[in-house]
């Protein structure tokens, strides 16, 4: 399909799909994921029990310093309990999401092409890679241009022998300080999206520094900043910062509504802020104070099966169940929460 046929559409597991077919949007999810890239072994060995144990409530408490350690918890595979937990999200009045799952953490078209199906919802799926150390072995050996292409085919064939293909870049994953190999998918990335039109989601490097160089990294790759999604924008709690990213007019992401645990203090070494939801909503309404509402969605990143109603968590309703009636009271008038959930979804996931 060339990209002139996408123009104007936004592409689901299903297909292609007229903007205004799209509705309410969360833009970072995951219906189904595998981060044991994550994993790590315990030096300690009165730690290893806790490998191999099933992630349960008696065990969710101390689950922030030991998420690295427990296999389970990095496991969203049950595509029939999947189908159930995302159906509430349906069921809350939600439309769409992204399904940001990108190369390295279990992409599985097949099955988000049969969860959509199972439950009215439209799925739009990712491409290009994940953070490093899900990147195939060879990725240092890849070039730039062999990148680009698999990404273009993903959006333009379809993954692998499926047919589905997907509608946005990402999430394309980094760490801090990134790598040339990082920077090479980053352009990769941007060349993909200037020839199909998609839009770019971004894993920051947690560190302040990362943002606007990956930002950089992509614009002078050519990429239109106006077609970036710099996510996980949650974990850091400089407005200055975050205004600069503004500035440029790439979207604004705070994508994990509904996880308050402070105990997730790291990934791979790289600390992370957790804010409140408070937090959350105080941002947003800076944001749009300083004039940026139409750049801002949102999200959950339910990604692990600690987030998920069955195992205690807040679930893919969160936002619609809790926060949406949270924001009103404070003040959030219905033009914007329909900016944020359904208007700038709807702008940022059309192709070019």
């Amino acid at each position: 399909m060339a990209s002139t046929e996408m123009s104007g559409k936004i592409q689901t597991v299903l297909g292609l799909i007229e903007p205004d077919e799209l509705g309410i949007t969360l833009t970072h999810e995951h219906a189904l994921i595998d981060l044991s890239c994550y994993f790590v072994m315990p030096e300690e060995a009165t730690e290893r029990w806790y490998v191999d144990k099933p992630f349960t409530m008696d065990i969710r408490g101390n689950i922030g310093k030991r998420w690295s350690h427990n296999k389970d918890i990095q496991l969203l595979i049950d595509e029939k309990h999947q189908t159930e937990e995302i159906y509430k999200y349906y069921l809350a009045g939600g439309n769409s999401f992204v399904d940001t799952t990108s190369i390295g953490i279990g992409r599985d078209p097949l099955a988000l092409s049969r969860m959509s199906r199972a439950t009215g919802l439209n799925i739009i799926m990712g491409a290009s890679h994940y953070v490093p150390v899900s990147y195939p072995d060879d990725m240092d050996e890849r070039s730039e241009q062999q990148i680009t292409d698999q990404i273009i085919g993903d959006i333009t064939v379809g993954v692998k022998d499926t047919g589905i293909k997907s509608g946005i870049i990402g999430e394309v994953g980094n760490f801090w300080p990134t790598n040339e190999t990082s920077r090479k998918i980053l352009r990769a990335s941007a060349n993909a999206s200037v020839e199909t039109g998609a839009a770019i989601l971004i894993h920051p490097g947690f560190h302040p520094d990362s943002l606007m160089h990956h930002l950089n990294d992509l614009i002078e790759a050519g990429a239109d900043p106006s077609r970036i999604i710099m996510g996980h924008l949650d974990t850091f709690p400089n407005m200055d910062i975050i205004k600069q990213v503004a500035e440029t007019g790439a979207y604004l992401e705070y994508d994990t509504f509904g996880n308050e645990d402070t105990v997730w203090g790291a990934v791979a070494d790289q600390p992370i802020f957790i804010p409140t939801d408070v937090q959350r909503m105080q941002r947003i309404e800076q944001l749009i104070e300083w004039g940026f509402e139409s750049q801002i969605v949102i999200a959950q990143d339910v990604c692990f099966k600690s987030h998920i109603t069955s195992h205690g968590g807040k679930g893919y309703a969160h936002i619609l169940e809790s926060i949406v009636p949270r924001m009103r009271k404070r003040g959030f008038s219905n033009e914007n929460i329909d900016n944020i959930l359904i208007e700038n979804p709807k702008r940022i996931l059309t192709f070019k």
